[in-house]
């Protein structure tokens, strides 16, 4: 009797534990599942895409001047405006090249070129009227618009939808390069809630593109008209007594222009 009373138990125990095998493997098969579409609404820069705190990867293609780039995405070339910053004019039609514009391209230039780049999009329009994108741009994680809020480069701009989830901490850099009188802040009355005021010395609407060769100054001593091109004649860069030194191209404003990057 003893012993058919345990084979009972026993297949009992059996069922039980196959049962609870089933409803285990089930509810794993659902969380996969539920993840794996989590992770899918999250991918690639669509047009509809509501959601924030995803970076993408980008190819650069090309730098077009202080807050604008062309990438490459999914093998399509799109140009992206630098969302919540301005900087000065170098290449607007019928426009003169505005003081630090050709200082805020290199430095551009140089940021996006120096590591991995990604961009973001908020929660408002993905394009301008334009058709450019409008996003965030990082190298290696760090905010682009940012260091060029911080080192006096641009300001803080096209507040349009917020709130924008990275407004606050555009407005604290700027505001920093504002104590410090860092570029664009260091002329008062030069960088507006508009815009920006003036022409850079010499500039007339005509001359407004950023990168060229060299050229002869009416004393005849050679000018260059971008660091690239200074560089093939001194590699090291040139101090403020040279007759080439150009302010435009003395970004830290160290009286040193065009030097090796740090």
């Amino acid at each position: 009797m003893k012993t058919k009373t345990a084979s009972w138990f026993t297949l009992f125990l059996a069922m039980m534990l196959a049962v609870a095998g089933c409803e285990g493997h089930q509810n794993s098969t659902k969380t996969s599942t539920e993840q794996k579409t989590a992770q899918q609404t999250n991918t690639g820069p669509g047009e509809n895409r509501q959601t924030t705190g995803k970076q993408i990867a980008v190819k650069l293609a090309d730098v077009t001047d202080g807050d604008t780039i062309k990438i490459y995405n999914n093998g399509k070339e799109e140009t992206v405006r630098y969302l919540l910053v301005d900087t000065p004019e170098s290449k607007k039609p019928n426009m003169c090249v505005q003081p630090y514009a050709k200082a805020a391209y290199y430095r551009n230039k140089q940021l996006v070129s120096s590591g991995k780049l990604t961009i973001e999009f908020d929660h408002g329009a993905k394009r301008d009227k334009y058709g450019r994108l409008l996003a965030y741009v990082f190298v290696n994680g760090k905010s682009v618009q940012e260091k060029l809020l911080k080192e006096g480069y641009a300001r803080v701009a096209y507040v349009y939808e917020p709130p924008y989830q990275y407004l606050d901490t555009f407005k604290k850099a700027e505001q920093r390069a504002k104590n410090e009188k860092r570029r664009v802040w260091s002329q008062p009355g030069y960088a507006t809630d508009r815009g920006f005021n003036g022409c850079e010395k010499g500039s007339s609407a005509s001359d407004s593109n950023a990168s060229g060769g060299e050229s002869r100054s009416s004393n005849g001593s050679s000018s260059f008209q971008n660091c690239t091109e200074l560089r093939k004649k001194y590699p090291n860069g040139v101090p403020r007594s040279n007759p080439a030194y150009r302010s435009y191209m003395d970004g830290d404003k160290d009286g040193y222009a065009c030097e090796p990057y740090k």
